[in-house]
């Protein structure tokens, strides 16, 4: 069953990819690229990586959006044709050839004997509550080793939201009062 909403998942987002490099009406591409998020959001989900998912959903989806009608604002609706790019063709080949070379020494996904489950999980499961004295692994892993990751997200996610709210005229308003 999960290799079916794998599949229709990732092939809903092989569609949305295809509409948005077509279409040149860039309103419909803009709420296309909302979609395209939140299915992403949806497979990182059904992938166990909640807080990927929140993260993509809430920046993806919301602020991206947001940002993306803002500055269409400014240039307008439809995209003006180009000829063909071809450098840019080049471009894309040449990074999507070096991220596959970079996935194919890759260890097999939930296989038991990934390093992962041989070296930092049994740590963590075992020392964590000797070491920060946090009953539960998964606020341990958040709050304290992996704490400036955390931190981080919180800070893009902050970043992002403020970045909206001066894009939408926060501080111009209040002046105008």
């Amino acid at each position: 069953m999960a290799e079916i909403i794998d599949l229709s998942l990732l092939a809903f987002l092989l569609i949305t990819g295809i509409y948005v490099a077509r279409s040149r009406d860039l309103l419909a591409v803009i709420m296309v690229f909302g979609i395209y998020s939140l299915l992403s959001a949806g497979l990182f989900m059904v992938m166990d990586a909640a807080d990927v998912a929140f993260t993509e959903a809430a920046v993806g989806a919301g602020v991206s959006t947001i940002l993306m009608l803002i500055a269409m604002s400014f240039c307008g609706r439809e995209e003006k044709p180009c000829g063909p790019q071809p450098l840019a063709l080049v471009l894309v080949l040449i990074t999507g050839a070096t991220l596959v070379y970079g996935t194919l020494d890759m260890p097999e996904i939930g296989r038991a004997d990934n390093p992962i489950h041989n070296h930092v999980a049994p740590h963590y499961l075992e020392q964590s509550a000797e070491e920060i004295d946090i009953p539960n692994v998964v606020t341990s892993v958040l709050a304290s080793y992996r704490g400036f990751d955390t931190f981080g997200e919180v800070v893009v996610v902050f970043t992002a939201g403020l970045g909206v709210w001066l894009l939408i005229g926060g501080v111009r308003r209040r002046n105008q009062r």
